[in-house]
């Protein structure tokens, strides 16, 4: 029988333990597409492992976040795979695997992660993977790591060196990480819905990232260079001054510039507005074909908003609290319509709402909640303005 060369069965183990880089990966593809003895030498592998991993390996496919990533992502679906949108995740799971070859299904999923892979991680512009219940953290060479909240740990940069650590649900990065060539070097966090998380970068600013949040950010800025990050979602900044290194924020259409100060972004993709809130300093917010010398200043305890159709700013005076106690687990909703307010707390609980009175929808309501149970919230609004609600498979369909 063939024999698998060391080199692939390096690259199969770190395939086994989701430990490869992009390279890696399309070395390890190229090999099994090459002869079907591969393939099948490679499913004979996986049994070997299975046999004495079955337990966690099923746990691993039923929970891994790429899993549920690639079944959203998928723009083919197999022909002979049904899969109902009724179903919950593990009953997706179950029913794809039940009708293939068990692990023939090993090398789709390897091709599928691929696919996976480069539509989503290797795209500049990268959006929150609301899907996942776990807070990920990409690193520049293409690995993922899955924070757990629960734990401590060390990230490790190439040559081995501790550049950060995270303790619980923040992650903070050293101030004295080593310059890599002069070149920026970037990771990405993302926050799925339903958690929060706080990043301290490496010049000090502190970043609470809000829930199906994403913050793009160099591990380490450079002298002379202004300090550039890319969010996707909501966040509150607290910016460390620095005269000679002005801080930008982008969010998609949006550049927000400071020197030093406190203020929260939010900026959606599928929202309609995003929004500045100045809680004390000083920003410039201008569309990202402007400069500085074309933004609209804001002073503290003002909202600047830029409506993503007309591209047209504003300003208005705000309670700065109603935009910023998301950090504390609050939920403030003043002049909202009610579709809006759904999708807040879509994202807050990690739960989906289907509207099914479509009148209600552009409804406008006011109301503040803290941290509480969702019942508390549906049950609110039940008594209050009469709505009527159930919950089932974590989805709430309201009439």
């Amino acid at each position: 029988m063939t024999r698998i060369n060391s080199y692939i069965l390096k690259l199969i183990s770190k395939y086994i333990s989701k430990e490869f880089n992009e390279k890696e990966f399309n070395e390890l593809k190229k090999w099994i597409k090459q002869d079907s003895k591969n393939e099948e030498l490679f499913i004979n592998h996986l049994k070997v492992y299975k046999k004495k991993r079955r337990t966690e390996l099923l746990k691993i496919l039923d929970e891994d976040i790429a899993w549920k990533r690639i079944v959203s992502k998928l723009k083919t679906p197999l022909k002979s795979i049904s899969i109902s949108k009724n179903y919950n995740s593990k009953t997706k799971f179950r029913k794809l695997f039940s009708e293939i070859p068990k692990y023939a299904a090993a090398v789709l999923l390897l091709f599928t992660i691929g696919y996976f892979y480069q539509k989503i991680y290797l795209k500049s512009d990268m959006k929150p993977e609301v899907q996942s219940k776990y807070i990920t953290l990409q690193l520049e060479n293409g690995t993922t790591k899955i924070i757990n909240t629960e734990n401590s740990s060390k990230l490790i940069s190439d040559n081995g060196k501790v550049i950060g650590n995270q303790k619980g649900n923040e992650l903070v990065y050293n101030t004295e990480v080593d310059k890599i060539n002069e070149k920026l070097a970037y990771n990405t966090l993302f926050v799925p819905y339903g958690k929060r998380f706080k990043i301290k970068l490496s010049d000090g600013t502190l970043v609470h990232l809000n829930a199906g949040s994403s913050l793009k950010y160099p591990i380490k800025f450079l002298k002379g260079q202004k300090r550039t990050v890319f969010l996707n979602g909501e966040a509150y900044f607290s910016v460390t001054k620095d005269l000679n290194h002005p801080f930008i924020v982008n969010a998609e259409e949006l550049n927000i510039e400071v020197l030093g100060t406190e203020f929260n972004v939010s900026s959606y993709p599928e929202d309609a507005e995003s929004n500045v809130v100045l809680v004390e300093g000083s920003v410039g917010m201008y569309k990202i074909n402007n400069t500085l010398n074309e933004a609209t200043m804001l002073i503290p305890g003002v909202k600047g908003t830029l409506n993503k159709e007309s591209k047209k700013i504003s300003t208005e005076k705000v309670n700065t609290f109603i935009y910023t106690s998301w950090r504390e687990g609050g939920l403030f909703f003043r002049k909202m319509t009610f579709k809006n307010i759904a999708k807040k707390i879509e994202r807050h609980y990690n739960m989906k709402i289907i509207i099914k009175n479509k009148l209600l929808e552009n409804e406008i309501f006011n109301a503040n909640f803290n941290e509480e149970p969702i019942e508390n919230i549906l049950s609110y609004f039940s008594e209050s303005y009469k709505l009527e609600y159930k919950i089932e498979n974590n989805k709430i369909f309201i009439n």
